[in-house]
């Protein structure tokens, strides 16, 4: 079996404007934080009620092995506006690099096509200001690692450097009831006017150094959708199209519910309430989201993309479904998310595909849609999976290459290759027919190993060179 080496060298040039495809449509790019495969209802979940979700999966196809770049979110978010492995950006893990203006974003390369661009929510690519103390590394002085969306293609953004509380985001107690389960990592329940608070530390930005300061009470998801909807509302009335990236934090860590929505699961315990309380939340703004689109009958003139950022974090309620693996492992658990498209009257309703789909994926995917022609002027480990979406192919060529820390691995259509401590320790496990990876297959196909093992470490050379600058 032969294996493709996939690190050419092309350039990115723009040759296709909106006049000449007119009905060129809108896209949406929502993704999740820390939201697993086995999360959804779409997916299977019996328990956590997604009924927004379910019905636009239902409306186009659902990709059951998609992957994310990265078992965490900074990494992740860098390949999704890039089609590169974050690790070309330094960007190996959270809190850790930014977005550099050497690369081409997915919003660069709408704008220049005629489309409004926004973000709105968790950025986690950078920090939003060099003045005040501002979440887990904006601070004065540090212009090292300030890198806002404007500087990456968005006309508009709305954003927070990481994490917030996901109901009333700026604040959290200053007291916690242990006994029911409120702790200051895992989260608490909606806080009272009479309770003692104290500011939570991460703030929402939508200028260069404009700390937004007013409506920013109750639910995280329902403030990011107002900003997201009145960019939507405005920009709808043009004759360009949009690209909103929405980014929310749900169920990340802290979760915080509101009672409404923690009495869906009142026969659950507390944890559970607050968990699943914060996935149905988010669930209604996209339910609201998509209300939208109808009424201004944009909803079969926009592309919606939906994933997770990476697997459920360890020790919640969250669920990587069959798979192994949770948050920060590269086992399918770690990396296998929820996800789809919709495109109405474009894409096939109610499909389910096994095709391997990465974030990485995205840019080349979207570029494709659009029609809009690109040469790749750098290594790009993302493919275009169009063809793939409309049923004409049904096989992966390209490998897909993750890294996290020590570990390694190299995913084709079948196999995973896997080394957990510098190329040590190698597993080899057939996806296909192992899909939990419960049988370590490497002792038996040594030859496949060595085979695998040459070509991640021929990606890992390429992506090295990256990583030391040699693209730009």
């Amino acid at each position: 079996m032969k294996f493709l080496v996939w690190s050419t060298v092309v350039v990115f040039f723009f040759s296709c404007t909106k006049e000449e495809i007119p009905n060129r449509p809108n896209v949406v790019m929502i993704m999740c934080d820390d939201l697993g495969w086995g999360d959804t209802g779409f997916n299977g979940n019996k328990i956590v009620k997604t009924p927004y979700l379910d019905l636009l999966a239902s409306k186009g196809t659902v990709f059951n092995r998609f992957y994310t770049a990265s078992p965490v979110c900074s990494p992740t978010r860098a390949s999704c506006l890039t089609g590169r492995n974050p690790y070309r950006m330094n960007i190996p893990t959270a809190n850790s690099g930014q977005m550099k203006t050497e690369e081409v974003t997915l919003a660069e390369v709408l704008r220049k096509n005629n489309y409004h661009t926004g973000h709105f929510g968790k950025w986690h690519l950078g920090t939003f200001t060099t003045k005040i103390v501002d979440s887990n590394r904006g601070r004065p002085g540090n212009y090292r690692e300030f890198s806002i969306p404007s500087q990456h293609g968005f006309d508009e953004f709305f954003s927070t450097e990481a994490k917030v509380p996901t109901y009333d985001p700026m604040i959290k107690p200053k007291l916690y009831n242990e006994k029911i389960g409120e702790s200051p990592r895992f989260g608490w329940g909606q806080l009272e006017e009479s309770d003692s608070v104290e500011t939570y530390g991460t703030f929402y930005w939508n200028k260069k150094e404009n700390r937004v300061k007013d409506s920013l009470i109750g639910d995280d998801a329902a403030i990011i959708m107002d900003q997201a909807l009145e960019f939507i509302q405005r920009k709808s009335a043009s004759e360009n199209p949009f690209f909103v990236v929405i980014w929310l934090h749900n169920p990340h860590l802290p979760v915080v519910a509101d009672f409404e929505h923690r009495q869906l699961y009142k026969e659950l315990g507390f944890k559970e309430q607050l968990y699943y309380g914060s996935i149905s939340a988010m669930d209604d703004q996209v339910g609201r989201l998509w209300q939208t689109l109808e009424e201004l009958q944009e909803d079969k003139n926009t592309m919606l993309w939906f994933c997770s950022d990476n697997g459920p974090e360890n020790g919640t309620p969250g669920s990587s479904g069959p798979f192994r693996g949770r948050k920060r492992s590269l086992y399918e658990g770690g990396v296998r998310v929820p996800s789809f498209v919709v495109w109405d009257n474009n894409i096939t309703q109610d499909q389910t595909i096994d095709f391997p789909m990465t974030t990485s994926d995205y840019m080349p995917t979207i570029l494709d849609m659009l029609s809009i022609n690109h040469h790749l002027s750098r290594p790009i480990d993302g493919t275009s999976t169009k063809q793939a979406i409309f049923g004409a192919i049904t096989e992966r060529e390209k490998p897909m290459g993750f890294m996290f820390r020590q570990k390694r691995s190299w995913v084709t259509q079948q196999y995973k290759l896997i080394s957990l401590d510098e190329g040590e320790t190698l597993e080899l496990y057939d996806l296909l027919n192992d899909p939990e990876e419960q049988n370590n297959i490497a002792d038996e196909r040594v030859e496949l190993v060595n085979s695998m093992k040459g070509e991640l470490s021929k990606w890992m050379i390429s992506v090295n060179n990256s990583r030391t600058g040699g693209d730009y």
